[in-house]
């Protein structure tokens, strides 16, 4: 019997429910403020304003000091109230410059609403409170982008706050198909998530879908874009990116215009970009900017650094390793004479050397601007120097790593550019136990990997595969603008036809 009452004891703990904050609010002002101090007990930043009007009405207004705009609450809010109102209705018509005002009448919208930065205006007598929008966290300017930089395009950056990330796209779409809806994600921590599409050009079978998936988000909060990422994608296991993150409005609208789907998250200068395919990571912003032969030209090396990228190590090992004989006789001289002091088998020093340049690559990321290029230059050119002088790796394995490197740093996305990174890994390790055969083993289960993928219901390769090929004028390539008819078939648009590129 006593672990039957232990293990019930346990149950009514688990089940024990916590205070019903959807209880309506007291007509009494006291009892009001009594529950809302019992609410914010351990809060500082409280701050309650009590006073009465001129026909004696008791009046509080309730608010998070570091949340609110406090010369917005001073001059709109309580200068009129304890100065000018003499009846509750003179209360509402001085309130009218605040902006914005709701009402409520349970605690669960007034807990929610000061968290949120708004005030909350209480009267005696009244089952029902005011809700004032006066928000007015500290921000930082807008900027430029520090990770997607451009030279020809705006120098405009997304911020902390969403409604002024809504209202940068707005400039660049001032169009009313442009529909924004509104969603709350979180348990603990009521995260408001944005969704802008184009409503006649995105397809509304997407749009219902990434829809259902945010609203089934089960989570505390939502500190950043990446955690909503990872929790509406469709193959969370993969190691390449779904949907793509960016933190330019130029980008972003570009995106919508094609039929895509923007994710704002509040207090997240990422937005979510989706659907997308694999080939839409190697575009920049810069590619529209730029003639279009100078476009195709940077779009070119950019797919070419995708396989450097990916082989150039791992083909150094199968080449060193197993098949010598197709190296020249005047290079295999080269490279045996390289190796003569190196003890370690080829795997091993590209191993060795590929760990030291990410490990490089992080110090750069992490430590201030100013210092981290510095550790990333001098840092490489010294252990790359002083590992060749104490024999532990050859000459010929530091250029394979640098222009492998390089060729990674091409890739203008960077999820896209770390998965390639990572994915070279398992390839050169194919490699060197299966010599070529490895490399097109490894080659291979990575395109069948992506071909089988989607983002969305969207096949994550088209319009490679699926075959497209009217996509692929801006996919391989870039064509001149005024060929662009229509839009990418890839993203499903509901309205093909681009307006504004038929020649009178």
């Amino acid at each position: 019997m006593s672990f039957l009452k232990w293990f019930s004891g346990i149950l009514g703990k688990e089940n024990k429910k916590e205070p019903d904050q959807a209880k309506p609010i007291s007509k009494r002002l006291t009892q009001n403020l009594n529950t809302l101090k019992e609410h914010f007990s351990l809060a500082p930043d409280l701050t309650v304003r009590q006073f009465q009007i001129h026909d004696g009405t008791q009046v509080a207004l309730a608010y998070l000091e570091d949340l609110v705009d406090k010369v917005a609450i001073n001059d709109q809010v309580l200068r009129p109230i304890m100065l000018e109102s003499k009846t509750i209705q003179d209360i509402l018509n001085y309130l009218l410059p605040i902006g914005k005002m709701e009402t409520a009448q349970n605690w669960e919208e007034i807990d929610s609403s000061l968290l949120a930065g708004k005030s909350i205006l209480f009267i005696n007598g009244n089952a029902h409170v005011f809700i004032l929008y006066t928000q007015g966290w500290p921000q930082r300017a807008i900027e430029e982008s520090p990770v997607e930089t451009t030279i020809k395009g705006s120098h405009q950056g997304f911020v902390e706050k969403a409604s002024t990330n809504i209202a940068l796209i707005r400039r660049y779409i001032p169009n009313r198909e442009l529909k924004i809806k509104k969603l709350s994600v979180g348990e603990r921590s009521k995260t408001t998530i944005f969704l802008l599409y184009m409503q006649d050009i995105a397809k509304p079978e997407i749009v219902w879908e990434l829809e259902k998936r945010i609203k089934k988000a089960r989570i505390d909060a939502i500190i950043n874009a990446g955690e909503l990422e990872e929790l509406i994608e469709d193959h969370p296991y993969s190691i390449f990116p779904q949907f793509e993150t960016s933190e330019r409005p130029d980008h972003t609208s570009m995106q919508l215009l094609q039929g895509r789907i923007a994710v704002l998250v509040d207090h997240s200068p990422r937005v979510i970009i989706a659907p997308m395919n694999f080939t839409s990571y190697f575009q920049s912003v810069d590619d529209f900017s730029f003639r279009w032969a100078i476009a195709s030209f940077t779009r070119f090396l950019r797919l070419s650094a995708i396989f450097i990228a990916t082989v150039f190590p791992a083909t150094y090992i199968a080449i060193i390793s197993f098949h010598y004989e197709v190296i020249p006789m005047d290079l295999m001289l080269s490279i045996a004479s390289s190796r003569a002091r190196v003890p370690f088998p080829p795997i091993i020093e590209a191993l060795l050397m590929e760990l030291a340049i990410e490990m490089l690559r992080e110090a750069g990321l992490r430590l201030p601007k100013s210092i981290g290029q510095t550790i990333g230059v001098v840092g490489g050119i010294v252990i790359g120097e002083a590992a060749v002088q104490a024999g532990i790796v050859s000459n010929i394995m530091v250029i394979v790593v640098a222009v492998t490197a390089i060729s990674s740093y091409i890739i203008p996305n960077f999820d896209m550019a770390s998965s390639i990174r990572l994915s070279r890994f398992p390839i050169m390790i194919l490699a060197s136990i299966l010599g070529m055969v490895g490399i097109i083993i490894g080659v291979t289960i990575i395109i069948i990997h992506l071909t089988s993928m989607e983002s969305l219901g969207v096949p994550y390769t088209s319009p490679l595969a699926p075959m497209r090929f009217s996509d692929w004028k801006d996919t391989w390539i870039r064509i001149p603008l005024r060929k662009m008819i229509n839009r990418p078939l890839s993203v499903h648009p509901t309205q093909l036809k681009r307006q504004g590129h038929k020649k009178e």
